[in-house]
């Protein structure tokens, strides 16, 4: 049983000590172009430059305003503290304001919100950039940076163009309604496919990310937003035309390809709970849907369709960029496990069969890829949107769950960004406002990822990189041509047509046998099991001196996660071995190699490693010796990635170890000094071995949003969906709204069963508090999928807000004496409400200025003081706050004044009672200080 708290004791509690409300702590609405003023700090800090608290329509909101413009992207934008999400804000039309309501917000103990900070994928985007490498500067000189190597050419180039003219057109179809979304959606999509080409033909689909979705022809970016539809006068942005370039390889090479548009989703999905993953999936499936009706009756199919080959939907290949990533591989899972039909579009059972897909800089928020579909990940070095480089996960993430068959397959481009492997984001191809998503400071320059830097790609070098990866995955999960595998699953060979981008790989699946895995249960010696999401800095892999982040390590919605491991090395002089030692012997018999997945630090080189095996009898055989370089890398890059490192077998079998029963692996430093991150070993074999998906246990977590009551208990259970015919096992997270802490357990999930059990406890009364939420996350571990990952129980407030009132207390005084004001309640609330007071111009007679208050009560308040003398009035958006403490009735609000040796006549302070939404309240009060005699 789980008892649900309050978030009013978190948000509540930490804006009193600030002397704000959550209820109607609030500033004047703020123009588009005027800075944002700090909120009333008393007695606990003032907020950091930048934020504030504001009423909106809808309530009042914690708000920051970016000194820059924030473009619509993939990542989301995230509001921390102290470590911990808060929640998700709200973007505003300016494209630099966001607000989060302060019912939404998830905030913790008193002084919490001095230390706020803006995340996007794991980047600041509340200091300057550049800031982390100056601090970096600061502490010591990080090494210099250097292009990888350049790799041997593989047997085969799918970079190259194939023997078939290609052909253009366009559909539009009905637009679609998808559910939680109130507009409908746009069936449109361009058509690029091979002329002449005899049979049925592969189809690959294309889903661009989330971008701006209208623009104004002829304008700026201030004309470019993201809503939908778009306002008259606007045009959809084109996203679904960027890969034309991709497309038209691909149907060179035989492919029938697809690129649907998407501005439907991307327009409307700031408010879902999974950031539009299954609105895109259903989109995907609407069209797949479509082509499987066209496939059965030609006739009627758009023309841009007729004129090309008949489509095999046995064999398609589903490429997605960013959000669109997460799009397809929930599409690929929705097509194999299908998804509760309340949450689907309903394009019905899957008539196709999906045999891979492409995932271009994606996100992974669920972190649910589907493990029995052949996947390849981009990773785009200066991805400065997804810049924690997340789409790893789709790798890591499928270590153990299924049958291990599927390649799972990363690749990571040096000096790629985000945007312009679609060439309707990147400047100067593009028909709307484009921009460079790696933000650079001209003044102070990236040394890997700044434009001009040498291991920076310019955009058409990126893009054609991008094609030739896109290709190789089509030629090895569609056509079955293995010769491809080693581009792509860590052998260390190169596709010339992607020159002169350096591009490195490593895999997991494939038929990778027994392993040594630190997820698992393992014991470590020599070095230390670190956890890959810890706030703690002794637990967790990396520390806060590593120079940028590490895909690997990329953090979920929780501060500590279970389960997510790998074996850190830090060494100071060669020889000390660190053994690994599973629960169980592996059995690397048959296997040609040892092939591990090893992070050294950026920038490094010459890392050196003896590899060892000890069977469980105790005889031993030294394997090899490896050697690794680090990533080009700076503080702004996740560079902490691993390299695939393989080692033969063969001294072990001349050594007698029995590898049937390998009890132990080693790794022995032979440089001098260094740290590496052991993420996995796995008994390496040649081919690709054919894929056939487990009929997998799937979960859907759901969310119930209940009245409080006036009295009583009520308990209710978190809607959870069980569906297949077979058994599984999944991690389940339960939040503590209050605190971010997560509790968590293994469930197993059997056929015909309840699913997960999760109750939540309410206790109803009558007095006004805020909303309350208990979030639960699951994770799949074994045997099972996850569509929807996250829900819980919403309590809804249903008590009317106490009547605030507010009456002078001492509204006459002479200076040097306090001005006061008593806020009074209509009766007790369980949360802190207060009144705002808007400072007003005293109509002509001479007013309170800053020399006339104490200066450090007026620095807490407004922030920055100005320079001079300046009446109260004319200090933007300024308001008093007078917070009543929860199940108090009373509170007063002071202005404490100076006494001076200036003769000066009667002053006033005239202050508005105002509402939610910054409307006058009834009559103005005003305050009178006489001149000392």
């Amino acid at each position: 049983m789980i008892r649900a708290r309050r978030i009013w004791a978190t948000a509540a509690a930490v804006l009193t000590v600030l002397g704000v409300s959550p209820a109607v702590a609030q500033a004047r609405p703020q123009p588009p172009g005027a800075p944002a003023a700090p909120a009333p700090a008393h007695g606990a800090g003032e907020l950091p430059p930048g934020w504030r608290i504001t009423a909106t329509e809808d309530g009042n909101a914690l708000e920051w305003r970016s000194p820059r413009p924030v473009p619509p992207g993939d990542a989301r934008v995230e509001f921390h503290t102290d470590g911990k999400l808060i929640g998700v804000p709200e973007p505003d039309a300016d494209g630099r304001t966001f607000r989060l309501p302060l019912d939404d917000a998830d905030l913790a103990g008193p002084g919490w919100l001095k230390s706020l900070q803006v995340l996007s994928a794991g980047r600041r985007l509340d200091e300057r950039p550049g800031a982390a490498e100056r601090r970096e500067r600061h502490s010591a000189a990080p090494p210099a940076v250097k292009l990888p190597p350049r790799l041997p050419a593989g047997a085969v180039d799918p970079g190259k163009p194939g023997r078939y003219r290609t052909t253009t057109g366009e559909y539009a179809l009905a637009p679609i309604r998808l559910p939680n979304l109130p507009a409908k959606v746009e069936m449109r999509a361009v058509v690029v496919a091979p002329e002449g080409a005899t049979g049925k033909r592969p189809l690959a689909l294309f889903l661009h990310g989330r971008h701006a979705t209208c623009y104004v022809p002829g304008k700026g970016e201030e004309e470019v937003t993201i809503d939908w539809p778009c306002a008259p006068g606007a045009q959809p942005i084109p996203s679904h035309r960027g890969y034309l370039q991709d497309q038209k390889l691909l149907a060179s090479q035989g492919y029938v390809t697809v690129s649907v548009s998407a501005n439907g989703v991307n327009g409307q999905d700031a408010q879902l709970e999974d950031a539009g993953a299954q609105a895109r999936s259903s989109l995907v499936r609407s069209h797949l849907a479509r082509w499987a009706n066209w496939a059965a009756h030609p006739a009627t199919a758009p023309a841009a369709v007729r004129k090309a080959p008949r489509t095999d939907l046995s064999r398609v290949l589903l490429v997605g960029h960013s959000r669109g990533g997460e799009g397809v591989n929930r599409a690929a899972m929705d097509s194999l496990y299908a998804p509760p039909a309340a949450q689907d579009g309903r394009p019905g059972r899957a008539r196709w069969t999906v045999r891979g897909t492409v995932l271009i800089g994606p996100t992974v928020f669920g972190q649910n890829p589907v493990p029995d579909v052949p996947s390849l990940t981009i990773l785009p070095g200066c991805d400065g949107d997804v810049s924690d480089l997340q789409g790893q996960v789709y790798v890591d993430g499928t270590r153990g769950v299924s049958r291990g068959r599927a390649l799972h397959s990363a690749v990571h481009i040096t000096g790629a960004n985000h945007n312009f492997f679609n060439s309707e984001w990147t400047p100067g191809q593009a028909a709307a406002p484009a921009n460079d998503d790696f933000w650079h400071d001209p003044e102070d320059k990236d040394p890997v990822c700044s434009p001009g830097s040498a291991t920076r790609l310019t955009a058409r070098q990126q893009h054609r990189a991008g094609a030739t990866y896109i290709a190789a995955a089509a030629r090895l999960f569609v056509a079955g041509d293995d010769r491809v595998r080693e581009l792509i699953d860590g052998t260390g060979r190169r596709a010339p047509s992607a020159d002169p981008a350096r591009v490195l790989t490593h895999a997991v699946g494939a038929g990778r046998g027994a392993g040594f895995l630190p997820d698992g249960p393992v014991a470590v010696t020599g070095g230390r099991l670190c956890s890959a999401v810890d706030p703690d800095p002794r637990a967790a892999c990396l520390g806060e001196d590593a120079l940028g982040a590490s895909p690997h390590f990329a953090q979920w919605w929780l501060r500590r996660e279970t389960g997510r491991r790998a074996v850190a090395m830090n060494w100071s002089a060669p020889g000390t071995a660190t053994r690994v030692r599973p629960d169980r012997p592996l059995s690397l018999k048959d296997a040609r190699s040892l092939a591990l997945r090893v992070i050294v630090p950026p920038n490094s080189t010459g890392t050196q490693l003896d590899v060892s095996v000890t069977d469980s009898q105790g005889k031993r055989a030294t394997l090899g010796r490896v050697r690794a370089d680090g990533l080009p890398g700076s503080a702004r890059t996740a560079s902490y990635w691993a390299r695939e490192l393989r080692v033969p077998l063969t001294a072990a079998a001349r050594a007698g170890v029995d590898l049937r029963r390998v009890a132990s692996l080693e790794l022995t430093p032979r440089s001098r000094t260094g740290q590496a991150w052991l993420m996995d070993a796995y008994a390496w074999r040649a081919g690709t071995p054919a894929v056939q998906a487990a009929p997998l246990a799937r979960i859907d977590v759901g969310r119930l949003k209940v009245k409080e009551g006036d009295s009583g208990a009520r308990t209710y259970q978190v809607p959870v969906r069980a569906s297949g015919n077979t058994g599984g096992t999944v991690r389940v997270y339960v939040v503590d709204p209050v605190t971010g802490a997560a509790e968590d357990r293994l469930v197993t999930v059997r056929p015909g069963g309840p699913g997960i059990d999760v109750t939540v406890k309410v206790e109803g009364n009558r007095r006004f508090a805020w909303d309350t939420s208990q979030d639960v996350l699951v994770k799949a571990v074994r045997g099972a999928v996850v569509g929807s990952y996250s829900g819980g129980v919403t309590v809804e407030n249903d008590d009317p807000m106490p009547r605030i009132s507010v009456t002078p207390a001492a509204d006459r005084v002479t200076e040097g004496q306090p001005l006061r004001w008593k806020v009074s309640l209509s009766e007790p609330a369980d949360v802190d409400l207060a009144a705002s007071l808007a400072v007003v111009a005293a109509g002509g007679r001479p007013e309170l200025s800053t020399k006339d208050v104490d200066p450090d009560w007026l620095r807490e308040v407004v922030g920055d003081v100005p320079d001079g003398d300046v009446p109260l009035s004319g200090l933007e958006y300024f308001s008093l706050w007078a917070p009543v403490p929860a199940g108090e009735v009373s509170a007063e609000v002071t202005v404490p004044t100076v006494r001076d040796q200036v003769a000066e006549p009667t002053e006033y302070l005239r202050l508005q009672p105002t509402d939610e939404e910054g409307e006058p309240q009834g009559p103005a009060l005003t305050g009178t200080v006489l001149d000392a005699p």
